[in-house]
């Protein structure tokens, strides 16, 4: 049985990093369920906000970018940092 570390279920809570352009004060932490928040500028000027996080499931996650899409914030990426508990997807018993 090969495990993929990146394969996950829906139901299953994860540690995520997301990005988005621009300065989000830390303040907005609250707003997204705690997640920790870091900003950087890059070479070309522009500054990028960095949250790292526990999602709770990805219905969680999806809220949580809906949210960044209501407030006008320009998504960069979104990163699976870390599957979280005993969920991690199992192909053989998906498919078995």
């Amino acid at each position: 049985m090969i495990r993929d570390s990146r394969r996950i279920r829906l139901d299953q809570p994860a540690i995520y990093q997301i990005e988005i352009q621009g300065r989000l004060n830390p303040q907005w932490s609250d707003h997204f369920n705690g997640m920790h928040f870091s900003v950087h500028e890059e070479d070309s000027g522009l500054f990028v906000t960095s949250m790292l996080g526990k999602v709770s499931d990805q219905a969680g996650l999806h809220g949580m970018l809906n949210h960044i899409r209501d407030l006008g914030l320009p998504l960069l990426s979104v990163r699976l940092i870390e599957p979280l508990g005993e969920g991690i997807y199992d192909e053989e018993q998906h498919n078995g």
